[in-house]
């Protein structure tokens, strides 16, 4: 992380003591060099695995960053791809990643809360990619069901879930110290930065997605490897809108 082309400690500590919104737009420059994009294998995985899903017209990136999952989107969809975020500094970086006229299907970006999608039901497939620590489990069933809103029937939102840490390890530790750091953080500062590791639990995923409508199944993403025990170390969670609209979104 604290190479050249990467943030600095200052920089990092300027983001931290940041809002959310405000964080990322200072960090978008550099974003791309920090541990927190998502790795080519792990959207090279993803992409493999939905594209037996297909086909799809048209897609959306969930809190899309600098683009990475637009760039999934681009090699699923025949029609259009759409990159949404609330952050202008990350959205300048997707835009200058992906400019018109680069080759594959076209791409539009729009600046909006994840929370209040301004979206129609247009949709055949929606993902994301590292984003659901910035939202509070109390938030999580709004969103799913922001998603839910601007599906097609038949649409489908994908994300990988990585395996918890076994209890003890030294990744549990660092997982657990950070999202204590975060809430002692929060607890004493304001504006708030929301980013937490251990609160995107797969039981309440499934069952806050099942609420907002979804029929939800889970695809091994062997390719990511295997835990002690043979189980993967990440799924890919595809959840279904079907029928009509239960949930009250959008």
């Amino acid at each position: 992380m604290f190479t050249k082309q990467g943030p600095t400690v200052r920089e990092l500590a300027v983001q931290a003591l940041s809002s959310t919104e405000r964080g990322y737009d200072l960090l978008a420059p550099k974003f791309d060099e920090t541990p927190y994009r998502t790795p080519d294998r792990v959207l090279d995985a993803v992409t493999r695995a939905v594209r037996g899903l297909g086909p799809f017209d048209t897609g959306l990136d969930v809190c899309c960053g600098t683009g990475a999952g637009v760039g999934v989107l681009r090699q699923l969809c025949r029609e259009r791809a759409v990159g949404v975020d609330f952050s202008a500094g990350m959205l300048a970086e997707a835009r200058a990643a992906f400019p018109p006229g680069g080759g594959g299907v076209p791409v539009h970006w729009v600046r909006a809360d994840a929370r209040s999608l301004p979206f129609a039901p247009a949709f055949d497939l929606a993902l994301s990619f590292g984003a659901f620590g910035h939202f509070l489990p109390a938030e999580r069933f709004g969103l799913f069901a922001e998603v839910y809103g601007l599906l097609r029937p038949g649409g489908q939102f994908v994300f990988p879930i990585g395996a918890p840490p076994p209890v003890g390890s030294r990744a549990y530790w660092s997982l657990f110290g950070f999202d204590a750091a975060m809430r002692v953080r929060n607890a004493l500062w304001r504006p708030r930065f929301v980013m937490y590791y251990r609160t995107f639990r797969l039981g309440d995923v499934l069952e806050d997605l099942t609420q907002a409508g979804f029929v939800v199944r889970l695809l091994p993403l062997t390719e990511l490897g295997l835990r002690p025990d043979g189980s993967p170390r990440a799924r890919l969670v595809v959840a279904t809108r079907e029928g009509r609209d239960v949930s009250g979104g959008s």
